[in-house]
This record gives C-alpha cells, structure tokens and sequence, in this order.
C-alpha cells in the first residue's frame, strides 16, 4: 500500500471513531470544558481526567475479578474477601501527573497489572524519557522539559534511575558474540568531557564498525581510553578476539599510539591501514586556506599512485616543487605516515574504495557530536557509552520510520535517508570481496 493510501486510510478509520463518539454524545461535556477554556493537558487537563477515570475503571475490574464480584452486590459477604476502600497514587504519565485511587482488598492479596505496585510512571513515560535523552538532552533539561510541557514533575534521581535501566541492555549490546571474520574494521573516535577523580578531563571514545563477509556494516562497540597507548589497545583487541572475532583483514584508522603493535598482537596477519582522508588533513593542517585546494590536488597523484614507488616519486616530485618548498610540514606528515600509508597502494582499486577512508565512522561521529555538544561532561566512562549507544538507536529508529513513510513511492520521490551505518550495506562490496579473495584466498575463501 502506497504511503497515500495507508495515511487516507488512516483518517478514515480515526474520522469514523470520532464521528461516532461526537454522534453519540460521549463528547459533549468534554467540547463544553473545551469551549469554556479549559486546559487539555497538564495539571488539571481534560485528557488527564480521561485518562485517571479510563485507568481507575480498569483496575475496579481487574479487582471485580480478584474478589469474585461487582462493587454494590448484595452477596458479597458470601465471598472470603472483600474490597477495602481506596488507597491515593500519584501516577506520572505523559499528559501530567495524575491522582489515582487505587482500590484495595481485605485479604491485601490483590496485586494489579494495569497499573503495578510500585509503578509511579506509565510505560510511555519512561519512553517518552529515554527518547529524550538520546537526542541529546541532559537530566535536569528532560526534568524541565516535561514539568513546562505536561506538567510532570520528576525529580532529578527519577529521570536518572530510568535512563540507567537500559545499562544492562548497553552491557548486553557491549558483550554480544560477533564473527569470526571481519575484512574490514574502521576505527574512529570523537572527543568528549568526563569527571575523572575531582577533574573534568578530555577523553576519547573510540567507535569500531565492522565489515562482515556480506559487506554489512555492524558496530562492534564503544571504548573510553582509559590510558594511552598499547595497554589499552590491548585490552579492547583482546576483547574483540575473545568475543568471537578470529581473523581481521584490514583495519583502516588515524595513527593511534600502541594500535598497530596491539593488532599484531591479536591478529597477526591484519594489515593496519591510516586513513587517507585524516592523512590529508593533517598534511593540510599548517597550509594557509588559499593554498589548500592546490595542495590537496598535488598530493592526489601520491595516493593514486599505482604503487609504493609510484607514489614515493610524486612524493619527491611534490617536495621539489614551489608549494612542497613553500610547506615543508606537509611533505614530513607524508614521511611521517609512510610504514602506515603505503599498505593502501598494494590494492587493487575497488579495494582501495572500501578502505581509504574511515567515512563509515565519520558519518555516524558527525551525528554524535551533535548529541553531545550540549553537555558540560559525562560523570563517568559508563555513561559516555550509554549516551553513544541510545544516541545511536535512536537515529537508527528515526530513519527507519522515515523509510518506512516512503514505503511504495517510486525511487525517484524517496527523500528518507539510508541506514546510518548498522546494517547499512558497504558501497560496491561485491567487488572489492572479489578482489579480496584473490589477495587473501586462504584466509577468505572458509568463509564463503
């Protein structure tokens, strides 16, 4: 069904529902409150009486059912227990905070579903919260938010204990088993402010994407460097391998201190590859504005080269030139990166497609930054991860929905975007896996 069909259809069925209550009368004391300016949400909204009234019905018959009749029977002294009056809860739902009567038992065995003992918010809140948060919100702006929107006021620990209730879910996400083989693994990191100790410092979380043998994008996790160099590198590769991941083919990132000797650890036949995109940047860096269209021109025939001697005599011929003579930083960055760089021009050129750059993750951090801009600092590793997490999914979510609007439009109308990167399928992987398993059959062909 074409998106037009399925909203027509859907204004037709909510047309007819609301046809019928306005025919019937249900309505009328409702338009006259209206009429007569009363609020709809928030404290004292009409919705909010709608909603206490529809919910305090359902739990007198869920307790009808537990005691085995209806309030007012002449019987009910025949029956071994009995209602007991009402005792007050304050439900916080999405329309504001509404003043429940729930109604009790003698025997006090009466335990209700619709609305659970110890429940002080309705499912929809809490998504309503979470939502939120992963768009970027801290605590005390949600807690804001939804006392000036709907009235709602929950305190500072509340919003926290709900967005904590997904850390088992990160943790899960985090520890989840992955394959065997990933041909490609992009590695890329955003910077972020975390309270360490007394201190508020500058920490990177680094995110890891994996290209399986389907050439479907996946991300294998979140890390928080805690420590500089080949220790922690250690740690998060040991990780990898022991959560499933066997062998790893190449792995593109930006020079990381203590990296390529922690994968060659772990991994000992994984290529590490710098990604040429940030080599470029950094050979840009010192280069004044004016000069860094033609510069970046003139490096194009150093990683276009056919090979590492190709490439090693456009790297002369540039620094022999009046803008390598001019920016002597940038011949050295080159220099600098070489053992990391010239894995690359052993490719053949679909492969180098796939591998030159971490776009893959650069996409997803543009969208992160986004998110985390507007906080001060995280107060710890875990939330950083947690934030990055939902931040994710709900991106992931937002697109999908989008898709999902366009569903039966012809190609050429469809404006949603694709997947951000998990799932999302890697450009000409058809290819470059050919071309990879004529470079590393004995170690791709188990796998097909």
């Amino acid at each position: 069904m074409a998106i037009s069909e399925e909203r027509a259809e859907r204004r037709r069925r909510q047309k007819e529902l609301a046809d019928r209550l306005t025919a019937s009368g249900a309505l009328d004391e409702v338009f006259a409150q209206i009429d007569a300016g009363e609020p709809i949400t928030g404290e004292g909204g009409l919705l909010g009486g709608m909603l206490k009234a529809a919910l305090e019905r359902g739990l007198d018959a869920e307790l009808t059912e537990h005691v085995g009749y209806e309030r007012g029977d002449a019987q009910a002294s025949w029956h071994p227990n009995s209602r007991n009056g009402t005792s007050p809860k304050t439900l916080s739902t999405e329309v504001g905070d509404i003043e429940l009567a729930v109604p009790r038992d003698r025997a006090g065995t009466f335990t209700p579903m619709l609305v659970p003992k110890g429940q002080r918010r309705l499912d929809g809140l809490d998504a309503m919260i979470i939502s939120l948060y992963a768009g970027g919100m801290t605590v005390r702006d949600i807690q804001h938010h939804l006392n000036a929107t709907i009235g709602t006021e929950l305190s500072h620990e509340t919003i926290a204990k709900v967005t904590d209730q997904i850390a088992e879910e990160v943790l899960a996400w985090q520890h989840r088993p992955l394959d065997a083989l990933y041909p490609v693994i992009y590695l890329d990191a955003i910077i972020v402010k975390v309270r360490d100790g007394g201190h508020v410092r500058n920490k990177a979380a680094h995110l890891a994407v994996g290209v399986d043998i389907d050439g479907i994008k996946h991300v294998l996790g979140i890390w928080v460097q805690t420590s500089e160099g080949a220790k922690f590198w250690a740690s998060v590769c040991s990780e990898l391998a022991n959560r499933g991941i066997r062998d790893v083919l190449i792995v593109c990132c930006d020079g990381l201190t203590g990296f390529p000797e922690a994968i060659a650890a772990t991994w000992p036949e994984a290529t590490v590859q710098t990604c040429v995109v940030h080599l470029i940047r950094a050979a840009n860096r010192f280069v004044s504005y004016s000069d860094r269209k033609a510069v970046s021109t003139a490096l194009k025939p150093i990683y276009a080269a056919p090979n590492e001697t190709a490439a090693r005599e456009a790297l002369e011929t540039f620094a022999d030139s009046e803008l390598g003579r001019r920016y002597p930083s940038t011949v050295k960055t080159f220099t600098d990166a070489w053992e990391r760089f010239t894995p690359f021009l052993a490719f053949p050129p679909q492969l180098r497609r796939v591998i030159y750059t971490t776009n893959a993750i650069e996409s997803i951090n543009y969208q992160l930054r986004k998110v985390t801009k507007n906080r001060g600092h995280f107060p710890n590793d875990a939330a950083v991860v947690k934030l990055l997490w939902l931040a994710i999914c709900d991106i992931e979510d937002k697109r999908a929905r989008e898709r999902a609007r366009e569903k039966g439009l012809p190609a050429n109308k469809r404006r949603a975007p694709g997947r951000l990167v998990e799932g999302a399928v890697t450009t000409n992987w058809k290819k470059a896996l050919q071309q990879l398993a004529l470079v590393y059959p004995e170690r791709i062909t188990p796998h097909l």
